[in-house]
């Protein structure tokens, strides 16, 4: 029999192609749901995603070399779509670096209204997990938290910014702890992206 993840006998035997092919799908979703937001605002997706990272992360994050990493597209892609983005007026090149060639990038007015106006695509997913119990919903954070930094160990995934990876994590007493916050964390504690991030040395 064909062994493929996506041959629906072959996950009938197992557990792990059959989740693998369900996260297949709501990347599905995710990406529907992005590209109907992106038509009704004249954007791109990758666009929108740039605006959105740039609203809510450090600005040594906004510029094109690690949004390139972060969306796992080439520098020139990023580049293409920094440029419309700056012909539109919906962000702002910082030259104040060191190296001139580099810019950080920041929302102009109209880009923190754009964000405004399309931050809530993922919405009709989120209302899915929102009918889970707490417990259930626990349970599936602890198994994306997990697999996603082990992902990030193996290469797969190139960005990561989880407790897991951070120099301030540590297990203690069985448990997981936050040395820069000086606590145990529970698992719906343990963050994806977590703004205080350093990588492990």
């Amino acid at each position: 029999m064909d062994n493929s993840i996506f041959n629906p006998n072959h996950q009938i035997e197992n557990l792990s192609s059959k989740v693998v092919s369900g996260l297949e799908r709501i990347s599905e979703v995710f990406k529907v749901l992005l590209w109907e937001k992106a038509k009704q605002v004249g954007l791109s997706p990758i666009q929108i995603q740039i605006l959105i990272f740039v609203a809510y992360h450090k600005q040594e994050l906004c510029h094109v070399s690690h949004l390139a990493k972060e969306f796992n597209v080439t520098k020139p892609t990023i580049s293409d779509a920094v440029k419309i983005l700056d012909k539109k007026q919906l962000i702002l090149k910082d030259y104040s670096s060191s190296d001139s060639r580099t810019y950080s990038i920041h929302l102009s007015q109209l880009g923190q209204q754009m964000v405004s106006e399309t931050n809530n695509f993922a919405n009709p997913l989120k209302r899915q997990m929102n009918k889970l119990k707490q417990a259930e919903l626990e349970d599936v954070f602890k198994t994306l938290s997990e697999l996603i930094y082990k992902l990030n160990q193996n290469g797969t995934l190139t960005v990561q910014r989880t407790c897991f990876g951070c120099k301030y994590y540590q297990r203690q007493d069985d448990s997981d702890y936050c040395r820069l916050l000086e606590k145990k964390l529970l698992h719906k504690d343990i963050r994806l992206d977590c703004p205080e991030f350093e990588e492990k040395a």
